[in-house]
């Protein structure tokens, strides 16, 4: 009986027409990837940007980046505009005991054969917090985690809001 109830049901989820919105299955699409333009003083983040992009590109079997334009269908490019470390909260005799890390970006998505815009954000915040210690070391380390939380998430919505973006054909 069990067996029958769990196969009833895997047959209702799989003729339901449930589609996983991570995943493309529309025709093989190569995006040329550019390295983001970097307007802070936050060297390598443009880098790390352009590896956690790739990466989630990457579980797509139907799409993939390049790092030169021929041969590409679609051209994603962002900038980082900023970035913000504002305190949050404070301690005793005023010591900030919570940082927010605030990075601003913007990005488009176009058809490089039709120079049709595909996706656009013209600007959009970021914020991630982390606590501070007496240790400067371990500030700079939780910073550094807090910025790696932003840029992953970041990477992770650019590749869904691609893969929604293009057509499912």
């Amino acid at each position: 009986m069990r067996t029958t109830t769990i196969m009833l049901f895997l047959i209702l989820v799989v003729s339901c027409g449930y589609k996983n919105p991570n995943v493309y299955n529309g025709p093989s699409k190569v995006i040329y990837a550019t390295e983001w333009k970097n307007r802070t003083s936050e060297l390598g983040l443009d880098s790390k940007i352009y590896r956690s992009l790739t990466k989630w590109f990457q579980k797509s079997g139907s799409l993939s980046t390049v790092r030169d334009k021929a041969g590409a269908d679609l051209i994603l490019a962002g900038e980082i505009v900023s970035i913000a470390l504002p305190s949050l909260s404070y301690g005793t005799n005023n010591v900030a005991t919570e940082v927010k890390v605030r990075l601003q970006v913007r990005y488009i998505l176009k058809e490089i054969a039709t120079n049709k815009v595909l996706l656009e954000v013209p600007s959009e915040t970021w914020t991630e917090e982390y606590l501070v210690t007496s240790s400067s070391a371990t500030n700079s380390d939780n910073e550094s985690d807090a910025l790696d939380e932003i840029i992953e998430d970041l990477s992770q919505k650019i590749y869904q809001r691609t893969v929604a973006t293009l057509p499912q054909i």
